[in-house]
């Protein structure tokens, strides 16, 4: 018997279906929107902190916005298949480009993470939907072709991103590489206003929004959050704060669950983590992403304050990773496309970024050279391209269309939120044997300015104090670089266990 379908996007028949050229142009332009974002922010975060101070809190200039987008995630996907696409696309991209307007006219660092806040709320609804819209006008066999083309897009923004910001930066001001998203996104807006029509009126009577989810779940990703930023720094790991907030998290998380199993529109209907395609794969994507973000983050500060390069060479170092990842994701894509088979990839894939992140930690250790440092680029960037976009397209193929919304909503919030987390416990450890590192130091140098002032304070200091610091900052990092090729290596070990599923040929098979 066939089901009848929610409304949506997804109410349209095939021959009413938008040309899936027109479709692709538009989420491509908004995943781009969203990754030019990321990477032309990362390297002009020492700059950041040299005009507006705050060195110490430079990590939540990247936690403010994955914490926003993080918890946005589930409740665009939901509305999504409510409301359908494009309506949720104007909010989204609008919020975004709101964000990075104020974002750019910042005077304090404080001005700056909450600017960026309200950029992660549009930013949240950028990445879901432009994978969701694919997902209403392809089918899942060929699913991988048109997801290797958004990694390969965000590889091409990852090239534009780390070089234009360090351009920018030198040539202009940091506050630049924020306004550069105003032209993008209106370019955008107009891309989704043709290519995405309205969804058709709902039938029947609509459930609520589950609101009071949303508030848990938000409160629970902060608490967490703020505990593994502050933690070992504001206050100690052992403290009565640390205890509260990690009993505020769990409190909240259990909250969130014991909610959702009774909403009558739950945000992330838990039914689903009972596939096990599904719950195995949202669990390695938020693996990968904590994995990769707590160590791709970093590397323009380790390029920049280790080995002593400008923002420009900085952002150049990050070349390999992002060719690789345009290769792997294009090539791979058509020939699974082909196959109808992907977890060979996916093996193939985590097992080169396990490597990669272990290789890192490894030639931070040893003071290795810059060169050497382009042969793990290479290989995570190959990794990526196979691992991110199948990944993706293997959890869409495990559950119902009727539900492609939520499920991808779910696993961008799982993969957010391990973003966020690896950002913030790599930031932890740098933070905390960067600060032992300094002070072992004594009165050698000014602390004071080199927290708030980074590299601008650093120009100031001898050779000898310039020497110093950088192996600090070498020690701290190969930390926050260990760990995340711990967590990849884990994420490669439950991925051995992932059923692989034959991938479906129409976009209505369940």
């Amino acid at each position: 018997m066939n089901q009848p379908q929610p409304p949506g996007d997804r109410e349209l028949d095939a021959a009413n279906r938008p040309p899936v050229r027109t479709v692709l142009a538009g989420a491509l332009l908004t995943m781009i929107l969203a990754a030019l974002d990321q990477n032309i922010v990362n390297t002009a975060l020492p700059r950041m902190a040299a005009d507006l101070g705050g060195m110490a809190h430079l990590s939540w200039v990247v936690t403010a916005f994955m914490l926003t987008s993080t918890i946005t995630t589930p409740l665009y996907g939901k509305l999504s298949d409510m409301l359908g696409r494009r309506r949720l696309f104007f909010v989204a991209i609008l919020l975004f480009l709101g964000g990075s307007l104020l974002s750019g006219s910042a005077q304090s660092m404080g001005q700056l993470i909450g600017f960026r806040a309200l950029q992660g709320m549009g930013a949240g609804g950028l990445l879901v939907l432009s994978q969701a819209a694919i997902g209403d006008v392809v089918s899942p066999r060929q699913r991988p072709r048109y997801q290797g083309l958004f990694t390969g897009t965000f590889a091409l923004a990852s090239v534009a991103g780390p070089l234009l910001g360090g351009v920018i930066t030198q040539s202009l001001s940091w506050r630049w590489v924020f306004y550069v998203n105003l032209p993008i996104g209106i370019l955008a807006l107009t891309m989704i206003a043709m290519g995405l029509r309205s969804a058709p009126p709902s039938k029947g009577a609509r459930r609520p929004v589950d609101w009071l989810g949303a508030l848990l779940l938000a409160g629970a990703t902060a608490a967490l959050l703020l505990l593994l930023t502050w933690g070992g720094a504001e206050f100690a790991w052992l403290s009565a704060t640390s205890l509260g907030l990690l009993a505020a998290s769990f409190g909240l998380y259990a909250a969130f669950a014991w909610r959702e199993a009774r909403a009558p529109e739950p945000l992330i209907r838990l039914a689903l983590f009972r596939n096990p395609v599904f719950a195995r794969g949202v669990a390695v994507g938020g693996m990968m992403t904590f994995a990769m973000m707590g160590s791709t983050v970093f590397l323009p500060l380790y390029f920049q304050l280790v080995l002593g390069m400008e923002p420009a060479r900085a952002g150049a170092m990050l070349l390999p990773q992002v060719i690789g990842m345009l290769l792997s994701s294009v090539l791979g894509g058509r020939i699974v496309a082909k196959l109808g088979r992907n977890r060979p990839f996916l093996l193939a894939g985590l097992g080169l970024e396990a490597v990669a992140l272990g290789s890192l930690a490894g030639f931070a250790w040893w003071s290795a050279s810059p060169w050497v440092f382009l042969i793990s680029m290479g290989m995570l960037g190959l990794g990526m391209g196979m691992g991110m976009p199948n990944l993706t397209v293997a959890v869409q193929n495990a559950v119902a269309h009727r539900e492609l919304g939520a499920a991808t909503g779910a696993m961008t919030f799982l993969r957010s939120l391990g973003g966020a987390v690896g950002v913030a416990a790599s930031g932890g450890i740098l933070g905390t044997r960067l600060a032992a590192s300094l002070q072992a130091l004594g009165g050698q140098l000014d602390l004071a300015a080199l927290t708030e002032r980074g590299t601008v304070a650093m120009a100031a200091f001898s050779p000898a104090q310039q020497a110093a610091v950088a192996d600090a900052y070498r020690t701290a990092l190969t930390g926050s670089f260990l760990l995340s090729g711990v967590v990849m290596s884990a994420a490669f070990l439950l991925v051995l266990g992932l059923p692989e599923r034959t991938l479906r040929d129409r976009i209505e098979d369940e």
